[in-house]
C-alpha cells in the first residue's frame, strides 16, 4: 500500500515545513556569516595553527577509539541479549540501556571522585565508551531479533557450522544497524563537552568553549565550531547513506517466526552473566555507588533542599518549553517526510535534521553571537535557551513523529474525505488520532534529553537561573564532589525514565509471538540518537 496521499503535498504543509527547516538552520547560517566576516586570511591562519591541528587529531583519535571499543564490546553483548538464553534476559536488556540516562559529565565526575588521579585521553575514552555502548547494543539487539532466520537455516543445510552460519547469514543483516549505531557513537563523542573537560582533554568542544570564554578570541571559537560542524555533518551524511541501503526484507513465510534462542552450557551461562555483570558494574554500579558514597559522606557545604528543588524545577520548566517548541516544529516536517517523496521534501527534511550535526557548544556559541549582535534583548533569556533545546533535539521529535505517521495507512484519511470531512478534519480524525502517542513520545524524549544538556545551558541561561546540570557543573569545577552528588543523583533519576521506557517497549515488541518489523533496528537507532 502506498504511503502517499497525493502526488503533490498541500502548500500549507510545505510552507510550515520550510519554516521549521529554516528555523533549525538559523544557528548554522549565522555562524557561517560570522566566520565570513572574519576574512579568509584570518580563517586560514586559525586553521594552520598547531593547536588547531592538534585539536583535530585529538578529537578524531578519541572518536575512533571509542567507536572501535563500542563495536568490540557491543556486538557480543547484543548477541547475548538477542539470541542466547541468558538468565533474566529482559532485566539485563533494561540495565544495558540505562547508561543512556547517565550524562558523560556525571559519569566522569563519579569516576574522578573515586580515582582523583584519572585524567587524560584514555580516561575520557574509557568513560565515553561506557556511556556510549547502548548506541550500538540497542539497535543491534533489534536487528538480530528481526533478522530472517531462514537464511541461517539455509547456510546450515549447505554444511556451515552454527558459528559460520551466523557470521555469513545473520550478521550481515545486523551490520547496518551496528554501523548506524557506531556513527551515533561518533557524533556523541565529537559533541561531548563534559567528560573531555573534566579529564582535561583538548577536544573540539573544550577548546571552543575556552575560546568563547576568552572574549578576545571568539573568531577562533567560530572557526573551530564550523570545523566541528563539518566533521559531524560528514558523519550524518554517512549515517543516512548506511540507513538508506540497510532495509532488509523477509524472503518467505517461514520467516514469520522469531529465530530460535541458543542454549548455553553451565560454563557458558556463567561466562555470559559475568560479561554482562562487568559491563553493568562499570557503567552503572560504580558511578551510582560513587555518588551515594559522596552523598553519605556529606560536604562542608550543607545541602539546600530548596536550591535543589528550584534547580530541578528550572530544568523541567525550560526543557518543557523547548520540547513543546520542538514538537510544533517537527509535526509539519514529519508529515511531509512520511507521506511524500521528492528532492524538495528530502532537502527540507535534511535541513530540519541539521541539529543532528550541531553540538550543544556550537548552537550555544551561535545564539550568543546572534543575540548580542542582532537581538540584544533576547540574550540570556529563557526563550533563547528553549530555542536552543528545540534546534538541538528537533531530530528526536521528527524521527518519532515520522515513524508514527508512517504507520497510519493513508487509506483511512482518504476514506474520511469521501465521507465529507475536510482535509484538516480527515487528518485530525485519523492520522492525528492514531499518531499522537508517537509524537508525544518524541516530545518526552526532547524534554528529558534537554535536562541533561550542559554547554548550551552554560552559555545561554539567564543570570541567576540554575539547572541541575549547571549546579552540578559549578561544584565539580571546584572539586566539591560531595556537594555535587545530590544534583547528579537527581539528574540521573530524571534521565532514567526515557531509557527505561525505550528498553521495555523494545522488549515488548521483540518478545511478541510475531517478530519485529523489518525496520525495527532503524526505529531503535532513532530512539537512542544523541
Amino acid at each position: 500500500m502506498t504511503s502517499r496521499l497525493s502526488s503533490r503535498p498541500p502548500r500549507a504543509l510545505v510552507g510550515a515545513a520550510v519554516v521549521a527547516a529554516l528555523v533549525a538552520l538559523i544557528p548554522l547560517v549565522y555562524l557561517v556569516v560570522r566566520v565570513a566576516d572574519a576574512g579568509l586570511a584570518t580563517v586560514l591562519e586559525t586553521l594552520a595553527r598547531p593547536r588547531t591541528v592538534e585539536t583535530v587529531g585529538t578529537s578524531v583519535a578519541l572518536t575512533l577509539v571509542v567507536v572501535a571499543a563500542c563495536l568490540l564490546l557491543g556486538l557480543p553483548t547484543a548477541w547475548l541479549l538477542a539470541r542466547a538464553r541468558v538468565w533474566q534476559r529482559r532485566g539485563w536488556l533494561v540495565l544495558v540501556a540505562l547508561p543512556l540516562a547517565i550524562p558523560s559529565y556525571v559519569a566522569a565526575y563519579a569516576w574522578i571522585a573515586i580515582f582523583p588521579g584519572m585524567s587524560g585521553f584514555w580516561a575520557a575514552a574509557f568513560v565515553l565508551t561506557l556511556v556510549s555502548l547502548p548506541y550500538v547494543v540497542v539497535p543491534v539487539v533489534a536487528a538480530l531479533r528481526s533478522a530472517d532466520p531462514s537464511l541461517e537455516e539455509v547456510a546450515r543445510t549447505l554444511g556451515r557450522g552454527p558459528r559460520r552460519a551466523f557470521v555469513e547469514a545473520t550478521l550481515p543483516q545486523a551490520w547496518p544497524a551496528a554501523a548506524a549505531g557506531s556513527l551515533l557513537v561518533a557524533l556523541y563523542v565529537l559533541s561531548d563537552f563534559g567528560a573531555v573537560s573534566l579529564f582535561r582533554v583538548d577536544a573540539f568542544t573544550r577548546v571552543i568553549y575556552a575560546s568563547y570564554r576568552a572574549s578576545f578570541d571568539r573568531t577562533t571559537a567560530a572557526v573551530l565550531a564550523l570545523v566541528l560542524v563539518a566533521l559531524a555533518a560528514g558523519l550524518v551524511l554517512l549515517e543516512r547513506r548506511v540507513r538508506g541501503r540497510s532495509r532488509r526484507f523477509r524472503t518467505s513465510g517461514a520467516a514469520l517466526r522469531p529465530a530460535p534462542d541458543v542454549a548455553l552450557t553451565g560454563r557458558g551461562q556463567a561466562g555470559a552473566l559475568a560479561w554482562l555483570g562487568v559491563l553493568i558494574g562499570l557503567a552503572i554500579v560504580v558511578p551510582v555507588a560513587s555518588l551515594l558514597i559522596r552523598l553519605a559522606e556529606g560536604s562542608r557545604r550543607p545541602l539546600d533542599v530548596g536550591e535543589l528543588a528550584r534547580a530541578a524545577a528550572n530544568s523541567a520548566g525550560v526543557s518543557l518549553v523547548g520540547a513543546a517548541l520542538a514538537v510544533a516544529l517537527a509535526v509539519p516536517v514529519a508529515l511531509l517526510a512520511a507521506r511524500y517523496r521528492g528532492t524538495r521534501v528530502s532537502a527540507v527534511e535534511t535541513a530540519a535534521y541539521s541539529g543532528h550535526a550541531l553540538p550543544g557548544v556550537v548552537v550555544g556559541l551561535s545564539l550568543v553571537f546572534l543575540t548580542i549582535n542582532l537581538f540584544p534583548a533576547a540574550y540570556q533569556t529563557i526563550a533563547t535557551l528553549a530555542f536552543a533545546y528545540a534546534v538541538l533535539f528537533l531530530p528526536k521529535s521528527i524521527g518519532a513523529t515520522r515513524s508514527a505517521v508512517a504507520a497510519v495507512p493513508p487509506i483511512l484519511e482518504q476514506t474520511a474525505r469521501t465521507l465529507g470531512r475536510s482535509a484538516f478534519g480527515a487528518w485530525r480524525s485519523t492520522t492525528l488520532r492514531l499518531a499522537w502517542p508517537g509524537a508525544a513520545a518524541g516530545g518526552l524524549l526532547v524534554l528529558l534529553t534537554a535536562m541533561k544538556e550542559l554547554p548550551a545551558t552554560l552559555m545561554l541561561r539567564p543570570t541567576g537561573l540554575d539547572t541541575l546540570a549547571t549546579e552540578l557543573w559549578s561544584r565539580t569545577e571546584v572539586a566539591a564532589y560531595g556537594a555535587a552528588a545530590p544534583y547528579a543523583l537527581a539528574l540521573i533519576a530524571l534521565a532514567a525514565v526515557p531509557a527505561w521506557l525505550m528498553s521495555t517497549a523494545m522488549h515488548r515488541r521483540g518478545g511478541s509471538t510475531q517478530p519485529p518489523a523489518d525496520d525495527e533496528a532503524h526505529t531503535a537507532v532513532d530512539m537512542v540518537a544523541p
